[in-house]
């Protein structure tokens, strides 16, 4: 189409130019046709675009993709077993528990359970601050205020409406607000510790 534009543009130089000529030319009463026509095709040529052709639509761009994180490792499980070692360290509670204690006596399990319930409570008094959810004494007529904690109290017996309920406290409960466990650092590959190591008297 540049092409076109360009000889058009020529031509109606020319014809300008021949305008000029004398009159009784015979060339001369169709220089006015000619240079009308020329004019419109070089206008055509200005104002026309190409249509662009039909472009296949570019390929969807692929979603950016976060980096993939390294699977966390699973401390939690861990820190439940080294909780069991500290029960067992302290208190012997996974062997008493793991035995079995139908083959001894009541005199030997009463004296086993002195020895489970001393190191056990000291494990809890080192990291958790433990209290009662109530601090009346069992057996005491409580009232269960409106919007209790469902975590808190258990109700049972003959429940109808709403809270608040009143009734007789059969167990305090028991809370903390305070949990003081050391955290664990291991890889996800890593075994889980153990509860206690087993011991070998190396002769």
């Amino acid at each position: 189409m540049r092409m076109v534009m360009i000889v058009a543009a020529l031509l109606l130089a020319a014809v300008s130019a021949a305008a000029m000529v004398p009159a009784a030319e015979p060339i001369r009463p169709y220089l006015s046709s000619v240079a009308l026509a020329l004019a419109i095709l070089v206008a055509i040529g200005v104002f026309w675009q190409p249509r662009a052709e039909a472009l296949p639509p570019a390929p969807a761009a692929e979603p950016v993709r976060p980096a993939s994180k390294p699977p966390q490792a699973p401390r939690a499980d861990a820190e439940v077993v080294h909780f069991l070692s500290m029960l067992q360290e302290k208190g012997r509670l996974v062997d008493f528990l793991m035995d079995d204690i139908n083959a001894y006596g009541d005199a030997q399990v009463g004296a086993a359970a002195r020895v489970v319930h001393a190191g056990c409570k000291a494990v809890l008094e080192d990291h958790f601050a433990i209290g009662p959810v109530r601090t009346e004494p069992e057996g005491s007529r409580v009232q269960v205020p409106a919007g209790y904690s469902a975590g808190a109290y258990r109700l049972v017996g003959k429940i109808a409406g709403s809270a608040p309920f009143t009734g007789v406290l059969v167990h305090r409960g028991w809370k903390t607000d305070i949990v003081k466990l050391p955290q664990l650092l291991r890889d996800a590959a890593d075994p889980l510790p153990a509860i206690a190591p087993a011991e070998v008297d190396v002769k």
